[in-house]
C-alpha cells in the first residue's frame, strides 16, 4: 500500500479502493458537520445515519446500539456534548470497547512546516496515562500508521530533553521499556524510540546538533506525548499559529469514532471522517 502523505491521498485511497463506511452522525445539528458529511458523501467514503433526539443521552446511545448490532461501521459526533457520547461508547449496554481496550484521542496534522503527515496522541482524552495506558497508545498508533501505508512508523515518546528521569518524571523510566517491546515486535513493524524533545523527533538538524543518535532520526511519524496538558498545547498552537489541517478520532472502540470539538470547521471534520474510513478499512 503507498504511504499516504497528506489528506488529499487519503481520501483518493478511499475513493480508488471503492470503500463506503456507513457512519453514525449523532445530534447532527451545525453546519459544519452537515457541510463534512455531505462533502464525504459525495467523494462516495460515507454514508450518514442521521441520529437525533431532543435527549442527548437516548440519540448517543441509539449510535452505540447502531454500532454493536452492525449497523454502522463508525460514529461521529455532532452537536453533542462529548462527555455524554463517550460515556454511552463506555457503558451503555456493555459499551464498544473490547476486552483490554480504552479510549484515547488521536489526532492527525498536515502543516507546511513538515513534510509528511504527522499523527499524535493524546490531547482530550486521558489526563495522565498510566504506563499500561501508554503502551496501549503506542499499539494503537501503530495499528492507525500501518492503515496509512507507514510500513514502518517511526514513533517518539515525547519529553522535555533526551534523558530519563526518575526523580521529576517517573513515566520517562517506562519509555525504555516500552522501546525495548518495540524492538521484540510486540507492536508489529514500526519504531519506537525515546525519551525525545519534540525537535530531535521531527527535526534530523537538531539531533545532530546535540549529537543524539536516533533511530527516528528526526523523522517522526508519530508522537506520544506525556499528558494531555503537553498534547492539547501542542494540538491548539499548531493551527493557531501553523495553520495546520487537522483530523481527530477516538481509537479503542470496536468502531472508529471522529471525535471533533463542536466549533471545529467543516473541513476538520472531514478529514476526520476520511482517516476515520480509512482506519476501518484495515480492520474489515
Amino acid at each position: 500500500m503507498k504511504t499516504l502523505r497528506n489528506f488529499a491521498e487519503i481520501v483518493e485511497g478511499l475513493r480508488s479502493a471503492g470503500i463506503k463506511r456507513r457512519v453514525a452522525v449523532v445530534c447532527p445539528r451545525d453546519k459544519a458537520t452537515m457541510d463534512a458529511i455531505e462533502r464525504a458523501s459525495n467523494e462516495g467514503f460515507a454514508e450518514a445515519e442521521m441520529i437525533d433526539n431532543e435527549n442527548l443521552q437516548t440519540a448517543a446511545e441509539t449510535a452505540v446500539t447502531m454500532a454493536q448490532e452492525g449497523k454502522v461501521d463508525m460514529i461521529m459526533k455532532g452537536l453533542i456534548p462529548s462527555e455524554i457520547l463517550l460515556k454511552a461508547i463506555l457503558r451503555f449496554n456493555g459499551g464498544l470497547l473490547p476486552e483490554g481496550g480504552m479510549l484515547t484521542h488521536t489526532a492527525c496534522a498536515h502543516f507546511a512546516q513538515y513534510h509528511k503527515l504527522l499523527f499524535y496522541t493524546d490531547a482530550a482524552v486521558i489526563p495522565v496515562p498510566t504506563h499500561e495506558q501508554r503502551v496501549q497508545q503506542v499499539r494503537y498508533m501503530a495499528n492507525l500508521c500501518h492503515a496509512m501505508g507507514i510500513e514502518e512508523p517511526r514513533i517518539s515518546l515525547i519529553h522535555c530533553s533526551e534523558e530519563v528521569d526518575d526523580r521529576h518524571f517517573p513515566y520517562t523510566v517506562g519509555y525504555r521499556e516500552i522501546v525495548e517491546m518495540a524492538r521484540q515486535g510486540e507492536f508489529g513493524r514500526c519504531v519506537v524510540d525515546g525519551p525525545l524533545d519534540l525537535k530531535t523527533s521531527c527535526s534530523a538538524e537538531s539531533l545532530k546538533v546535540k549529537g543524539i543518535a536516533s533511530p527516528i532520526a528526526g523523522e517522526a511519524d508519530a508522537l506520544i506525548f506525556p499528558d494531555i496538558e503537553s498534547g492539547n498545547v501542542f494540538h491548539k498552537t499548531i493551527t493557531l499559529f501553523n495553520d495546520a489541517k487537522l483530523a481527530s478520532l477516538l481509537q479503542g472502540p470496536r468502531v472508529p469514532v471522529v471525535l471533533t470539538s463542536r466549533a471545529d470547521a467543516p473541513e476538520t471534520k472531514y478529514y476526520s471522517l476520511a482517516v476515520a474510513a480509512a482506519l476501518g478499512a484495515e480492520k474489515s
